[in-house]
């Protein structure tokens, strides 16, 4: 299941949070490694970063963000140079917003504790995010992929799968989606304000900077076999299917709202042909009236997605996964239960005086639009109370 929302209690966010209340942004940079029982080479990837500030005179820190590891990499970490934060809420992506919310730096570079990205070869990086850049990307795919370094249904299948569909949805033009290695805007970040504990905190930091019109660029980097012994963290199928359903979940216009209104548009255009057409299309009364009621369902589908598509919608404008906009604002406004009541009552109304209408004179088809009117002003009337639910202000946080 995807987690959208990470499940802080007070503790976790003190523990998360604490380091920016004890000390300001004094950095330019922090080098960000989320860590979990890496003991094996948690030591040579901080020393890299270490080696990289000292060689390079940069003003920075390393910083890793432990995830409850129980094989020492903590006290290897500090031993090695890094400052070290502890986040009990356990995934890749609880680790990372840790790291996000303590790190001093102005700029964030991230990467893996297994020793598979070189922070020594991360300058490229830096001058980006220098120049203005929001978000860096490292990319395995126009850099190099040594032997050993990626199986073969992630670099052939499954990578470059995910992430045309990234680029679909979110109007991206990046050629490695899931790389760990990036660097970003600290305060960017942060303002985001990153939700996913797991996995697909990769796809969704992407996603948020794309939908905020934030400026993403590519370098290509060399990818290097982990320096494990045991198997990585990522798990292919459940992971990649994570990352599948959060696009998704991102992308209610795509899922909902455009299928739904095709839906919705074909169902009421065949309606209305078929009243229209009466016997002029060589039909008879029993297949009029067939085809009268395949494209009234027809039509009840569409809307009803377009429905979900809306809530879902304004759902995410006000969790923070998706940027509002003026329009969805104003069908806020429209939609309250204030103009829900009026606006669907009235359409009810019609609807009723329609099916009394149709009854009196046994007119099958007028039946039949009554219906339909009276189930459009009676969602209208329930809806905006679901809308003015969505809207209540988190006046108590």
């Amino acid at each position: 299941m995807v987690q959208t929302t990470t499940q802080w209690n007070t503790d976790e966010r003190a523990v998360a949070e604490g380091m920016l209340t004890a000390s300001p942004t004094v950095l330019e940079l922090t080098l960000l490694i989320p860590c979990l029982n890496e003991a094996e080479t948690i030591q040579r990837v901080v020393t890299k970063a270490v080696d990289l500030l000292r060689s390079e005179g940069l003003a920075g820190e390393v910083l890793v963000a432990d995830n409850g590891s129980t094989d020492g990499s903590q006290g290897l970490a500090a031993e090695a140079g890094a400052r070290v934060i502890h986040m009990p809420v356990r995934g890749y992506g609880a680790a990372l917003i840790a790291g996000i919310h303590a790190a001093y730096g102005r700029y964030i570079i991230m990467g893996d504790a297994d020793d598979s990205y070189d922070f020594s070869a991360v300058m490229p990086f830096i001058n980006k995010l220098r120049e203005g850049c929001d978000l860096v990307m490292g990319s395995r795919m126009k850099g190099r992929i040594l032997p050993g370094a990626m199986p073969w249904l992630h670099r052939w299948v499954g990578n470059p799968l995910l992430t045309a569909i990234g680029n679909l949805l979110f109007k991206t033009h990046i050629s490695d989606y899931h790389c760990g290695l990036r660097g970003f805007n600290a305060e960017t970040a942060r303002a985001l304000q990153p939700r996913t504990t797991g996995m697909e905190f990769a796809t969704e930091l992407i996603a948020k900077m794309a939908l905020n019109r934030r400026t993403i660029t590519e370098i290509p980097i060399t990818y290097y076999p982990d320096g494990r012994s045991r198997r990585p963290h990522l798990r292919t199928w459940r992971d990649g299917w994570r990352h599948l359903k959060f696009m998704l979940l991102l992308s209610p216009t795509w899922v909902f709202i455009q299928p739904g209104a095709v839906l919705f548009l074909l169902g009421l255009a065949g309606l209305t042909w078929s009243l229209l057409s009466g016997g002029s299309a060589g039909m008879t009364f029993n297949s009029q009236l067939a085809a009268q009621i395949s494209f009234s369902i027809l039509t009840l589908i569409g809307s009803q997605i377009l429905i979900f598509g809306v809530l879902a919608r304004l759902y995410a404008n006000k969790m923070g996964l998706l940027p509002s906009t003026r329009f969805w604002h104003w069908l806020e406004d429209a939609l309250s239960v204030d103009t829900g009541l009026v606006v669907g009552g009235a359409v009810s109304l019609l609807g009723v005086v329609g099916l009394i209408r149709a009854l009196q004179f046994s007119d099958l088809s007028g039946l039949l639009i009554g219906l339909l009117v009276l189930v459009f002003g009676t969602k209208q009337v329930f809806v905006s109370f679901v809308v003015s639910l969505i809207r209540i202000k988190e006046s108590f946080e």
